[in-house]
């Protein structure tokens, strides 16, 4: 068979989501010759892998990406799945990007020299490319966790993951177990608990969040904090902030808070950790009610640090409310019969791992996670951007993409884009603000292990979801 020639551009870019497409943005601002490789079509992960009432946990001002932002009538509400999918894909065509979906990036390899080697697969066939620089931006949550003694629980059992939750009426007839009460887990459970399912939910040690707080939307008042700004370094733990969990909070129906003590109130059955099962038996760890006093107390503690902003800055808002129980666990359940119990269905939403078989470069960790300076590799011309804490809170989600895309494209092109570029900058962080959080904030909860993470705990949230490679 002869061999394929392959083709050469300057820069490859592999994912086109709002990480890519913000890449390829500054690239064609800069003048830059490029490539775009999607597996599949702009913005797919949001409409195949969220469910029918997904929304937007962040307000819909947070929605920039170069060039591009949310102008809509509601910039303090939350954007459904369907509007956030309507909104990506009127980005492209905004600017042009040279992209190529259907096309699956299937190894990347260094090529001797310099440069990088690029195998795609694609409705034309296998082809292979040559780059001189690589972005990778197909983010960090590609494998769903689902612990291996899974396929032990009773087969009569439907299991399926998070991604593959549409709706209630998808599901057998019966109770619904949810384990992981991370963004996605606690939402799914309401949205179950709305639809009159009856729900039993495994609680992990996700932190949660008040929607509202003394006038305006908690993830405002943060923003004008400058906490999505501050580099990850900065924070309690430097770098071990990257493995922290999502808070849980809602912008259902306009936002609001999900109160798991008020759902188990209603009738929801909560546990700890799902240790284990076999059968129709299930084991739980007796951590309930401490993963319920913690993830009110760090409710309680950003609220806090707000309190003390408005005090600092002499910001006029209403008074606000503390959080207090509206029902505590009579004792931590250790054991459930599934049969007993009517469930039918188990929605597995503990996470993800990522998935980098195809990139062979010498850049992972033994967790296979990308070591980078903020985006930046050891390898000359391999770049990440679109993960989860690359540089800031906010460099997972819409709001910190464009300045990680413009960082990583300056390093390509030298910093020269600087001077002509103008992308949402951030606000600046509040001094006094950010010496209370990074001496003594007590809502940045520790690293899960792997281990964990098998143990069906609670691991890395979902966030905006990447382009595929």
């Amino acid at each position: 068979m002869p061999e394929m020639t392959a083709r050469s551009v300057p820069v490859a870019v592999v994912g086109g989501g709002q990480a890519g497409l913000a890449t390829s943005w500054h690239l064609t601002r800069a003048g830059v010759d490029h490539v775009v490789f999607e597996a599949q079509t702009i913005a797919h992960e949001w409409a195949d892998s969220r469910w029918d009432n997904f929304t937007l946990v962040t307000p819909n001002w947070h929605c920039k990406l170069p060039g591009y932002a949310y102008n809509g009538e509601d910039p303090d509400g939350f954007m459904t799945r369907d509007q956030v999918v309507e909104w990506l894909a009127g980005y492209a065509p905004t600017f042009g990007p040279p992209l190529r979906e259907h096309a699956s990036v299937t190894a990347l390899t260094e090529r001797d020299g310099g440069g990088f080697v690029l195998s795609v697969s694609g409705q034309e066939g296998e082809e292979a490319w040559q780059a001189d620089s690589v972005v990778i931006a197909t983010g960090g949550y590609h494998t769903p966790v689902v612990p291996s003694w899974a396929s032990a629980i009773d087969p009569g059992v439907s299991q399926l993951e998070s991604a593959r939750y549409k709706n209630a009426a998808q599901l057998p007839a019966g109770a619904v177990l949810v384990v992981g009460s991370g963004q996605s887990g606690a939402q799914i459970a309401e949205d179950l608990h709305l639809e009159g399912r009856q729900v039993h939910l495994a609680v992990g040690n996700a932190p949660r969040v008040a929607r509202f707080y003394r006038g305006k939307d908690v993830m405002t008042w943060l923003a004008e904090m400058g906490l999505y700004d501050t580099p990850v370094q900065q924070y309690p733990g430097g770098l071990a902030a990257r493995e922290k969990t999502n808070h849980y909070v809602t912008g259902r129906d306009g936002g609001r808070d999900i109160d798991l003590r008020q759902f188990a109130a209603e009738g929801m059955r909560l546990y700890g950790v799902l240790d284990a099962g076999r059968g129709t038996q299930l084991t739980f760890r007796p951590t309930l009610t401490r993963s319920l006093d913690k993830a009110d107390s760090v409710y309680n503690s950003i609220c806090g640090d707000i309190d003390r902003y408005l005090e600092r800055t002499g910001i006029n808002a209403p008074a606000g409310r503390r959080y207090r129980p509206v029902w505590v666990p009579e004792s931590d359940q250790v054991h459930l019969d599934i049969a007993e119990a009517g469930i039918t269905a188990i929605i597995w939403a503990i996470g993800y791992r990522p998935d980098y078989r195809w990139a062979k470069v010498g850049v992972f960790d033994g967790t296979g996670h990308p070591t980078h300076t903020r985006g930046v590799t050891a390898i000359p011309g391999l770049y990440f951007v679109g993960l989860p804490w690359l540089h800031t809170w906010g460099s997972g989600r819409f709001h910190g993409i464009a300045r990680d895309a413009e960082h990583i494209v300056s390093c390509i092109v030298g910093p020269e884009l600087r001077a002509g570029t103008v992308t949402n900058a951030g606000t600046p962080p509040d001094g006094a603000a950010m010496a209370d959080w990074i001496a003594g904030a007590d809502w940045i909860v520790s690293p899960v292990s792997a281990p964990q993470a098998a143990r069906a705990g609670s691991v890395r949230g979902s966030g905006g979801m990447p382009g595929s490679r």
